[in-house]
């Protein structure tokens, strides 16, 4: 009878040890959960944001976008044939 006893109480301990794993491993799968969720909106933030800056970048690059801030804010002109100098490389 005292050697039931003991299985039967290592089986229970077992079971409650078992338990206590699957509640533990249900948390910590929805935390994960959660996590990710949370980084996939930051990825879809930081991709808009670059996006964003691409179109940015495209239109300040621009040579009709440059050459109208070179006349209109600077005051710059094209020069004369004249005054053009071509360097070839030797």
């Amino acid at each position: 009878m005292n050697a039931r006893l003991i299985i039967l109480l290592i089986t229970l301990t077992a079971v409650v040890g078992s338990t206590l794993g699957v509640v533990y491993a249900r948390h910590e799968s929805r935390r994960a959960a959660v996590q990710l969720g949370l980084l996939e909106d930051q990825r879809d933030e930081i991709i808009a944001e670059w996006s964003r800056l691409q179109l940015e970048q495209a239109w300040l690059a621009d040579a009709g976008n440059i050459e109208s801030k070179a006349r209109d804010q600077l005051g710059m002109e094209l020069p004369e044939k004249s005054l053009i100098l071509v360097v070839e490389k030797p």
